[in-house]
C-alpha cells in the first residue's frame, strides 16, 4: 500500500507539473521552457494581417465558459495588448435567457439576472488597456429557430436605446456597435433588419461605426451540431459575390465594416473569395476586415484552437488582398496563455514567433 501511495503522488505531481508547463510558456515569450530555443521558421516572418481585433463570447451556445472573474478578464486583456489588439466586440449582449447586463427592457421579457455586469466590466477593462469597445446586439434566438432575421428588430430597439443612454455616454471606451446576426447568403429579413438595427445604432450615438460578421456558404459551412465536416452544396465565386453584392447595396450607409468568417472555405479557395470579398467592400463604401477564427473547424471535436499554419495562411491572404483589419473569434478561449484549452497558449507562441 505504501508503494501505491507513492505512485499515485508521484503521479499526480507530474500530472500538475504537465499542466503548469504550457501556461508558464504562454507567458513568458516565445521561447520554450523545456529548451530555452524559438522555433526556427522556414517561412517568411511577418507576411500577415497582424490581429488586431478579437471578440469576447461571453453568452455562447457551443463553447464552454471558462468562469472567469475580472482578475482573469483583466489579465487576458494584458495579453490581447502585448500582441497589439485594439478592438474587443462583446459578441452578443444575451442570448435567448442568459444576458450580460441587467437590462431592465430583457428582465421583463423573462431572461435571467446575470450575476455580475459584464457590459460594465468590458467598458472598464477596455478603458483601463486603451482599446475600443464595440457592443453586441441582443440575440433572442428566434432566427436561429425560423432563419428569419427581422425577429430580432424589436428587441433591439430597446437594447440599443438603453445600452446606449445607460453605457455609452457614460464611457469614452464604447466605440461602435456590432449587430450581431450571423447570416449567409439568402438570410430571410437580413437586408431589412441590418438597415434598421444599423441606422439606429448611428442615430443614437451620434455617427459611431457598425460592423456584420456573416458567413460565407462554403463547403465546410455544416451546422456545429452535425457529425459532418463539409457538404457538396457550396456556393461558387461568383453566387457569393452576385448575392453578397445585393445584400451590400441593400445596407450601405448603415453598415460601415464586414468581417466575412473565413474558415468555412478551403485554403486553396481564400484569394478568390477574399478577393471578391474587398471588391465589394470597395464597391458599397465599406472597410473590409476579416474574422480570422482561432479554431478549427477541419477536426470531427468541435470546436479545439486551429494549427498555427492554418491561420497563417488565412492573415496571409488577407494581407495580399488588402483587407483593413483582422479581428477573431476569439482570443480568450482559442489564443490566450490562460485558456482552458492549452493549446491556445502555444498558439499564442507560435503567433508571437511569426509577427514580433
Amino acid at each position: 500500500m505504501k508503494n501505491r501511495r507513492e505512485f499515485l503522488k508521484t503521479a499526480a505531481l507530474a500530472g500538475a507539473s504537465a499542466l503548469a508547463l504550457p501556461a508558464l510558456a504562454g507567458c513568458g515569450g516565445k521561447n520554450s521552457i523545456a529548451t530555452g530555443a524559438a522555433s526556427t521558421l522556414i517561412v517568411p516572418k511577418n507576411a500577415g494581417l497582424p490581429i488586431t481585433g478579437t471578440f469576447l463570447d461571453e453568452i455562447s451556445h457551443d463553447i464552454p465558459h471558462q468562469n472567469w472573474g475580472e482578475r482573469e478578464w483583466d489579465m487576458d486583456f494584458q495579453h490581447m495588448k502585448a500582441i497589439g489588439i485594439d478592438t474587443v466586440i462583446m459578441i452578443r449582449s444575451g442570448y435567448r435567457k442568459f444576458i450580460t447586463y441587467p437590462s431592465e427592457y430583457l428582465l421583463k421579457q423573462g431572461c435571467y439576472r446575470p450575476s455580475v455586469d459584464l457590459l460594465d466590466m468590458y467598458l472598464r477593462l477596455a478603458a483601463k488597456h486603451g482599446m475600443k469597445f464595440y457592443f453586441g446586439l441582443y440575440d433572442s434566438g428566434k432566427y436561429w429557430d425560423t432563419g428569419d432575421l427581422t425577429w430580432e428588430i424589436e428587441h433591439n430597439k430597446y437594447v440599443i436605446d438603453e445600452v446606449w443612454k445607460n453605457y455609452g455616454e457614460k464611457y469614452d471606451s464604447f466605440k461602435g456597435w456590432y449587430i450581431s446576426g450571423e447570416i449567409s447568403r439568402k438570410t430571410k429579413g437580413a437586408i431589412t433588419a441590418f438597415r434598421a438595427m444599423g441606422k439606429q445604432c448611428k442615430d443614437v450615438s451620434g455617427g459611431l461605426p457598425t460592423f456584420i460578421s456573416p458567413w460565407i456558404d462554403g463547403k465546410k459551412a455544416v451546422m456545429a451540431a452535425s457529425g459532418q465536416m463539409s457538404k457538396q452544396d457550396a456556393v461558387s465565386v461568383r453566387e457569393h459575390e452576385k448575392e453578397w453584392g445585393e445584400i451590400f447595396d441593400g445596407i450601405k450607409g448603415t453598415v460601415d465594416a464586414c468581417a466575412f468568417q473565413d474558415g468555412h472555405i478551403d485554403y486553396d479557395e481564400l484569394d478568390a473569395f477574399f478577393e471578391v470579398n474587398k471588391k465589394l467592400a470597395d464597391k458599397y463604401g465599406m472597410q473590409c476586415w476579416t474574422n480570422a477564427e482561432t479554431f478549427d473547424r477541419d477536426m470531427p471535436i468541435k470546436f479545439l484552437p486551429i494549427k498555427f499554419d492554418k491561420l497563417r495562411m488565412k492573415l496571409e491572404a488577407a494581407k495580399r488582398n488588402n483587407y483593413d483589419k483582422a479581428i477573431t473569434f476569439e482570443f480568450s478561449h482559442f489564443m490566450s496563455p490562460q485558456s482552458a484549452y492549452l493549446q491556445a497558449g502555444h498558439l499564442y507562441d507560435r503567433y508571437k514567433e511569426y509577427f514580433f
